[in-house]
C-alpha cells in the first residue's frame, strides 16, 4: 500500500451491509479504513462493524456524537466495546463532553476520538446565517481546534482550508482528517471548501476521506489506485 494510499478513509454510505460488504472487501487492502456512518449504523447496527472487521479493515465510526456528558460516555464506551479505530464528536458539543469523550476511551483498546469543527458543506456566509456569528469559519475552526486539544481529544475532522493552520496552532501530533477533498477531475457533489487530495497532504492533513469519487467510480480499486497516483505516490 502507498503512503497516500494508507491514508485515505473511504464512506459505506449505502444502505445495506448487502452493498457495503462488496464494496469494502474489494477495496481492502488500497484503503486505510472505511467510515460507517448514519445511514448504515442505522440500518445495520454493530453487525456493519464487524462485517468489516472480518474484512480486515479499520472502522472509522462516524456518528458525530453530541449531546450531554454523561449520555457520550456511554455512547463511547459502547462504541469502544465494538473495536472502533476512530470516532468522533462536535466540537461545539462543549469541553466538558470532550473531556467525558476522552475519559470513556482511555484505556487498553482505546479507540482515536476528534472532534467535528465545521462541516465542510458550510460556506463563510451560510455559516454565519445559522450560527448568527460574525466569526469566519477558519477563525471558528480554530478556535474549536484549541478547545478539542485541551480537553485531550486527538484531533479534529476540519476542511482543507483548514488544515495548515490547525497544524501550525495544534502541532505535528495533533490528527487532522480532512474531508471535502475531490480529484481535480470530479464534481463537487455537496462540498464547499476543498481541495485536490495532493494539495490537501502538502497542507498537512493525516488522512483523506473520499467517499464518491471511489465509491461511484466503475471501478473502485482503480479510482483508490489514481488518487493515490495524484497524491505522487507509485
Amino acid at each position: 500500500m502507498s503512503v497516500c494510499a494508507g491514508r485515505l478513509i473511504v464512506p459505506l454510505d449505502v444502505p445495506t451491509l448487502a452493498e457495503g460488504v462488496p464494496l469494502a472487501r474489494r477495496l481492502a487492502g488500497h484503503i486505510a479504513a472505511v467510515k460507517i456512518g448514519k445511514q448504515l449504523f442505522t440500518a445495520e447496527g454493530p453487525a456493519a462493524i464487524r462485517a468489516m472487521h472480518d474484512l480486515g479493515l479499520r472502522v472509522f465510526l462516524d456518528l458525530k456524537y453530541h449531546d450531554i456528558p454523561n449520555t457520550v460516555t456511554g455512547a463511547v464506551a459502547a462504541a469502544k466495546s465494538l473495536g472502533v479505530w476512530l470516532l468522533n464528536v462536535h466540537a461545539s458539543g462543549g469541553a466538558e463532553m470532550m473531556r467525558a469523550a476522552a475519559k470513556a476511551a482511555a484505556g487498553p483498546g482505546r479507540p482515536l476520538v476528534i472532534a467535528v469543527t465545521v462541516l465542510t458543506s458550510f460556506s463563510d456566509d451560510a455559516y454565519r446565517a445559522v450560527t448568527g456569528t460574525s466569526r469566519t469559519i477558519e477563525a471558528q475552526v480554530l478556535h474549536l481546534a484549541r478547545e478539542t486539544k485541551a480537553a485531550g481529544l486527538d484531533g479534529v475532522v476540519a476542511s482543507p482550508h483548514e488544515i495548515r493552520t490547525i497544524r501550525q496552532e495544534c502541532g505535528p501530533g495533533f490528527l487532522i482528517v480532512t474531508p471535502g477533498v475531490r480529484p481535480a477531475d470530479t464534481a463537487l457533489n455537496d462540498q464547499q471548501r476543498i481541495m485536490t487530495p495532493a494539495e490537501a497532504i502538502r497542507a498537512g492533513a493525516d488522512y483523506l476521506v473520499i467517499g464518491r469519487p471511489i465509491t461511484a467510480a466503475p471501478d473502485p480499486v482503480e479510482a483508490a489506485r489514481r488518487i493515490a497516483a495524484e497524491c505522487g505516490e507509485p
